[in-house]
């Protein structure tokens, strides 16, 4: 079957957006120097966009995990929701952003075991995460805790699949049309 899409979302801008998603729109273009398409549809519902905006922020500065592991759990999450638009955003700020090694990023995107065991022990984990929507056994727990990770990251890997969730479904719905930033990391 396919996937239904809002056909008759409009993307939206900071002038034309609800006043309480505009300010975070604002935000995004001055840090990003414009309004990612996936933010534009979030702001047909000012909610979506602000609790994305909130879960993503904590998980940048809350998680526990470095900048390459947040990316390691945000593109694992993303490849298995199938979300093609955050996967090219995941990848690119992987790449230009957290520095996360050329050949770990080719792996995770390709779906193979990264050379990084402890990289490789975290995106398993988030995979597992996602795909039995949050019930791991004792073992898949017991590996990602003795790879160096704690329980709090654990935690953190929580925050990160809800934050996904919001990110991909919306994606998914609105058909988003990946950004021109992103555009080389498509899929």
């Amino acid at each position: 079957m396919a996937a239904g899409t809002l056909t008759d979302l409009p993307l939206h801008n900071e002038t034309t957006a609800k006043p309480e998603a505009a300010e975070q729109l604002k935000a995004a273009k001055a840090a990003l120097g414009f309004v990612p398409n996936m933010y534009a549809y979030m702001a047909n519902l000012p909610a979506v966009l602000s609790q994305y905006s909130s879960g993503y922020t904590a998980f940048r500065a809350d998680s526990g995990f470095s900048p390459v592991e947040q990316e390691v759990v945000f593109l694992s999450i993303s490849l298995v929701n199938g979300c093609d638009y955050c996967v090219a955003a995941h990848s690119m700020v992987a790449d230009k952003m957290t520095g996360v090694p050329e050949t770990i990023l080719a792996q995770l995107r390709a779906g193979e075991t990264l050379s990084d065991s402890r990289l490789d022990a975290l995106a398993k984990f988030t995979r597992t995460m996602t795909e039995s929507r949050g019930r791991p056994d004792e073992e898949q727990l017991a590996e990602v805790l003795a790879a160096g990770f704690s329980q709090e990251q654990v935690l953190g890997v929580v925050l990160a699949i809800s934050v996904k969730t919001l990110s991909n479904y919306t994606n998914h719905l609105a058909a988003t049309e990946v950004d021109a930033a992103f555009a080389e990391y498509s899929v």
